[in-house]
């Protein structure tokens, strides 16, 4: 039997654990028609927190009217007052960092041979190295779970991970991730992933102009507090990646360089 001391030690050795929850919004595609933004957003909680995280979905369906249980989903609020009590609430839980990609389509140039699943890895490629910085600063392994989205396989997310693993050009701190690489699942199986699809909806809806053309930059101004920032950078070097962060864009929506 272990002495106290040799229990406390190990416990003290014992690393953080973290987990991201990752939904997306937005068309993958880069045709014409489709959207003109395409974003990815992680909401990563402490899995000792993952008590405080629960109890915010809960009470985020009784403020909007909801049954115990039933999924959160941004497309199902109509009310815009609705999306902001959910975008604000979301930007005041301490518990929650949330780091986000948004792929401004019609600046990107030499990208439209691009298909719907390279799109999407590319931009989980941009994510999972925010993510690695992350937990390697916060002394932490962090694991991830993607909800799921049509014909995107296990074995392509594998294949992917791997051919990563062998790029020396990427930035991603393995030593951070699960070894066992990240997993795909539904938001009415994993509550969590329905907190990213807040995160990823309010994000999308600051940036791609609705059917009348209106953006709506407050609901990602109110997530602001729980964008990952790291000391002085700016908030687009961590917890909101622009791709491309160019002269384009930076003229294009100058209120991001604020948040």
């Amino acid at each position: 039997m272990q002495s106290v001391p040799q229990q406390l030690s190990r416990s003290v050795m014992s690393p953080r654990k973290l987990h991201a929850y990752v939904d997306e919004a937005g068309v993958r595609s880069h045709s014409k028609a489709s959207s003109d933004h395409f974003v990815m957003s992680a909401v990563v909680v402490e899995d000792a927190d993952a008590g405080r995280a629960s109890d915010f979905l809960a009470g985020l369906r009784s403020d909007l009217r909801r049954r115990p249980g039933d999924p959160l989903h941004w497309q199902n609020f109509n009310a815009h007052s609705d999306r902001l009590h959910a975008a604000k609430t979301l930007g005041s839980q301490e518990w929650a960092t949330i780091s986000s990609v948004v792929v401004c389509k019609r600046h990107l140039l030499g990208t439209s041979q691009l298909d719907e699943d390279q799109a999407y890895l590319y931009t989980l490629r941009f994510l999972l190295e925010r993510l690695s910085w992350y937990a390697r600063d916060s002394s932490a392994t962090l694991t991830y779970t993607l909800a799921h989205i049509v014909r995107m396989q296990l074995s392509k997310l594998r294949e992917y991970e791997a051919n990563l693993r062998d790029d020396y050009d990427c930035r991603i701190h393995w030593p951070a991730l699960d070894r066992k690489g990240g997993r795909i699942d539904q938001p009415k199986r994993i509550e969590m992933l329905q907190a990213a699809d807040l995160a990823a909806s309010a994000t999308f809806a600051a940036f791609n102009p609705d059917r009348f053309g209106n953006v709506e930059p407050r609901y990602l101004q109110e997530l602001s507090p729980r964008l990952y920032r790291r000391g002085l950078a700016p908030v687009a070097s961590y917890g909101l990646k622009m791709h491309p962060w160019s002269g384009s864009t930076k003229a294009a929506y100058p209120w991001v360089a604020a948040l």
